[in-house]
């Protein structure tokens, strides 16, 4: 059942990149090997921090050919979602908590041309997905309470996505199991194990500088 999965894919969070340098850092993850881009978008009102707006995606979008993986931890979220599609986002992932009709939001996302995702947080049991797995392309596990980088991995969510997983063979859909969250060379391999397939890492992958960054993504990819 592993071995059918394609490889891992590893979303580096620009959370923990310079921000007084993003669009180089954005250069230097792409050329080190990175498969998308991690754009963790908060409100301070959904998550207890503030980061950055659509404006910031636009500016990034020139720097990269990669896919623009953004996390939208805001609420309410559908005022946003044209903004971040028209500003380059290619993957929009909503928590299910931050608006009132998910469904609609996740057809709103998909009539843009994105690809959309649904993300649990550490308390948001798989079932909530029980209605949406046929319209999505990317569940995310929040293995931390979302909001701040360098968090420690939860360690029992290890069990959720291997109920996600089950849940995403069972549609038989092509559908991205992303993991965020404390993930670095120890935590990587439990995850990928339990059936995840994308590996969001912030400060397992700008630890060291840009000369490190190549590194750093071949080790949590287990190579």
């Amino acid at each position: 059942m592993t071995d059918q999965r394609p490889p891992v894919r590893i979303s580096p969070s620009i959370l923990s990149a310079d921000f007084a340098r993003l669009g180089e850092e954005v250069r230097a993850i792409e050329e080190a090997g990175a498969d998308w881009v991690h754009i963790d978008v908060m409100d301070g009102h959904f998550v207890p921090n503030l980061t950055i707006g659509p404006m910031v995606v636009k500016a990034l979008r020139p720097h990269s050919t990669l896919p623009f993986d953004v996390h939208l931890m805001i609420s309410p979220v559908d005022h946003f979602i044209d903004a971040f599609a028209e500003a380059g986002a290619d993957i929009i992932t909503i928590h299910p908590e931050a608006g009132p009709h998910s469904h609609r939001t996740v057809q709103h996302i998909k009539s843009l041309g994105k690809q959309a995702g649904i993300s649990l947080n550490p308390a948001t049991p798989a079932k909530m997905l029980d209605y949406l797995i046929d319209d999505i392309d990317l569940v995310l596990i929040m293995s931390v309470n979302p909001g701040f980088g360098g968090q420690s991995f939860i360690s029992n969510q290890l069990r959720k996505i291997e109920a996600v997983r089950k849940m995403i063979e069972k549609s038989g859909r092509d559908i991205r199991l992303e993991v965020d969250g404390g993930i670095d060379t120890v935590t990587a391999p439990q995850a990928i194990a339990a059936g995840a397939d994308v590996l969001v890492a912030g400060t397992a992958t700008f630890r060291g500088g840009p000369t490190a960054y190549a590194d750093n993504i071949r080790r949590l990819r287990g190579l």
